[in-house]
């Protein structure tokens, strides 16, 4: 299980990681986490940035280190990690790495009452989504390899994670298909004679009852 932290947005990660470079003002790591595709990596709420900051300093992980103003400008904060703050991101980019933990994306959400669907219209969304699987994937590729002739691999190990997820996505969504259209996935036709006539397979009955306490 994980820490929990005492500022524990993911966006405040990204803002310690940016600080651990130099000091600069939220804008400036705004400005910065987009050109470098964080929102990628991590959901960002960017109107919450401010306030994560700030939330950071309050807790001792950044300091204010000096306010300019240029013109007529808004004066603009800048900000530089502490000490604690470097141990907090060391801490934390270590905990994340080492330690898998549960998570819950809607497509598991979604396949868990596929059978809400009959096995027709479940095998067109699987064809949709493996259809915008492989336009992700070759778009990740080409990023990849441009980004490749100048960047070093250590910066790009993220973007390699992401992009054998989703080939390994598309592979396994491609072989469940496979299955549903060929008519071998296991209960197909039970789910299609429930699907078309409400009629429930006792096989089926039974699972759906499970789990239900007794009276």
């Amino acid at each position: 299980m994980g820490t929990r932290r005492k500022v524990g947005n993911l966006l405040a990660l990204a803002v310690l990681g940016t600080l651990a470079q130099r000091p600069m003002h939220p804008y400036e790591i705004a400005s910065l986490l987009r050109a470098r595709g964080k929102d990628r990596d991590m959901e960002i709420k960017w109107g919450s940035l401010y306030t994560v900051v700030r939330n950071l300093a309050k807790h001792g992980f950044v300091e204010v280190v000096d306010s300019r103003r240029e013109g007529a400008r808004p004066e603009r904060t800048i900000y530089r990690i502490t000490d604690a703050g470097r141990v907090e991101l060391v801490e934390w980019t270590r905990e994340l790495i080492a330690r898998p933990r549960p998570e819950h994306p809607g497509f598991t959400a979604g396949l868990s009452v596929m059978a809400a669907l009959g096995p027709d219209e479940a095998a067109d969304a699987l064809r949709e989504r493996l259809a915008e699987l492989d336009r992700m994937i070759a778009a990740d590729r080409a990023l990849l390899a441009e980004a490749a002739v100048d960047v070093p691999r250590l910066f790009l190990v993220e973007s390699e994670y992401e992009l054998a997820v989703r080939e390994a996505e598309a592979a396994w969504v491609r072989g469940l298909l496979d299955e549903l259209t060929s008519g071998s996935l296991p209960g197909v036709d039970a789910w299609r004679r429930w699907y078309e006539t409400g009629e429930v397979a006792p096989e089926l009955a039974e699972l759906a009852e499970r789990g239900i306490p007794e009276d």
